[in-house]
């Protein structure tokens, strides 16, 4: 369910379970943290997340969340590993962002997303508490009181809204969503590693 293309300057990770607009088992968190970290090991320049449909990712799988996915350590390793990863991240919004599935969409260097697409988490709803990574991260994007609004107030953003508060960088159309973000990575394809690690650390 997670599908992986590889070229010698990105890899693709697609989230595809449309049918289950693309809800995470333990096993696909598991596989996309596995991916994250060969991109690093092997020195990938560009690591691209998306979602196949018209789902980015419900978040957790609800049968799975209520068996202990919710809490699950699996979340930050996910989250930890894109993070870490010293070339480029980007994440490609296909469609609505929710729940857990929000950790590594936070933890990507940008985001660009289609429009029409939600963000929210209702972690306060549900009864859990965020994976603690991603608080730290949503409020280093759009301060303290909107990261509230998501997390306390349940507010779902929409795309204009996300876009004016920093949570995604670029709105673009749906058919140009891919090329737009391979067209990101192509400046640091041909740079050394060492180089986008140095600029990355610089801008963090």
């Amino acid at each position: 369910m997670i599908e992986l293309t590889k070229t010698d300057t990105h890899w693709i990770a697609t989230i595809n379970r449309p049918e289950k607009a693309n809800s995470l088992t333990r096993d696909m968190l598991a596989e996309l943290a596995d991916i994250a970290e060969a991109a690093e090991v092997a020195q990938v320049p560009a690591l691209i997340l998306t979602g196949a449909g018209k789902v980015f990712s419900a978040g957790a799988d609800l049968d799975q969340a209520r068996a202990g996915l919710a809490t699950d350590d699996v979340w930050e390793r996910l989250s930890g590993a894109v993070a870490a990863f010293s070339g480029l991240s980007i994440c490609a919004m296909n469609g609505t962002l929710a729940g857990g599935a929000c950790g590594m969409a936070l933890a990507c260097d940008m985001r660009l997303s289609v429009p029409g697409a939600k963000v929210f988490y209702p972690v306060m709803k549900l009864g859990f508490l965020p994976q603690p990574s991603d608080p730290v991260r949503m409020r280093a994007l759009i301060g303290p009181a909107r990261t509230k609004m998501i997390l306390m107030g349940g507010a779902k953003i929409t795309t204009d809204e996300a876009y004016a508060f920093g949570l995604i960088d670029r709105i673009v159309p749906a058919d140009e969503l891919l090329d737009q973000a391979i067209a990101l990575t192509e400046s640091v394809a041909g740079a050394k590693p060492e180089l986008r690690a140095a600029i990355k650390g610089m801008c963090a």
